[in-house]
């Protein structure tokens, strides 16, 4: 049986605006942390697990039979040879803070590719769509990744993990990027920083620590867009290591990082 990636992504696109809009309408004054993760400092918020489950009741509306991966609600297995993966609120802290970059981001896969993906950011007004080999769009508007002329004009965003041992490693290798690239952005969402390699809002992105979650909708719109979205050394893309950037310039920032050690067992 075909899979229609289109369908996926209408069902996607319905399923974060529901979920988009009970985070903005819902979230209360007095948001409280649910639980904490792998650290003090690792939040799920009582809307990170609200906004999970409205996104799998309107999936289920339309595809019942799907299997699904959410960063709250874990795994499901399902007999249709399509799954979800959910991250319901990527960028946790920022929306615990009132800050607007965070994200509903939605990926349906099948054999283990992404065939559709969607990553709304609700408080910036902003809707990022890709299907495979359909392009990546936000709103209207194709999405091309940059191409800069060196390392040294590249703008780069990364993300820092939760534990403080790794945050302290991370710090040093970002450190010693600081002085071969443009500048360091971090946004605190994944998600996002996908679709700003995907946009051109920065030239390149790399993070270790990150879940398929994070990583779904994301890494294929800026694939969409143009940009190489792999590990270190020809891996995927995985918790060990994300790195997106333009064709060109991705060779020269991964030599770049890992010199710096950040294929290193510590990072």
């Amino acid at each position: 049986m075909s899979i229609d990636a289109r369908e996926l992504l209408d069902v996607a696109r319905a399923a974060a605006a529901e979920a988009g809009t009970l985070l903005v309408e819902g979230r209360p004054e007095n948001l409280g942390v649910a639980q904490t993760k792998s650290s003090p400092t690792d939040v799920v918020t009582e809307m990170d697990t609200a906004a999970e489950k409205v996104i799998r009741a309107a999936i289920r509306r339309h595809r019942p039979d799907d299997g699904f991966l959410g960063e709250e609600g874990g795994s499901e297995a399902g007999g249709s040879g399509v799954r979800w993966v959910i991250d319901p609120i990527d960028g946790t802290v920022n929306y615990l803070y009132g800050l607007p970059a965070w994200a509903v981001s939605i990926g349906a896969e099948a054999d283990g590719v992404t065939l559709a993906g969607v990553v709304l950011a609700p408080q910036l007004g902003e809707e990022y769509t890709a299907v495979r080999g359909g392009g990546s769009w936000l709103g209207e508007r194709r999405l091309r990744a940059n191409e800069p002329e060196s390392l040294a004009k590249s703008l780069i965003a990364t993300g820092f993990g939760y534990r403080a041992e790794r945050r302290a490693v991370q710090g040093r290798i970002v450190a010693g990027l600081l002085g071969q690239v443009r500048d360091i952005r971090r946004g605190g969402s994944a998600a996002l920083d996908l679709c700003a390699v995907a946009i051109g809002r920065v030239d390149g992105y790399y993070e270790r620590g990150t879940h398929a979650w994070d990583r779904s909708a994301g890494a294929l719109i800026a694939q969409e867009a143009g940009a190489r979205v792999e590990g270190l050394h020809g891996a995927s893309a995985s918790e060990a290591m994300v790195l997106a950037a333009g064709s060109a310039l991705f060779p020269v920032l991964h030599d770049a990082l890992t010199a710096l050690g950040a294929g290193s067992s510590d990072y």
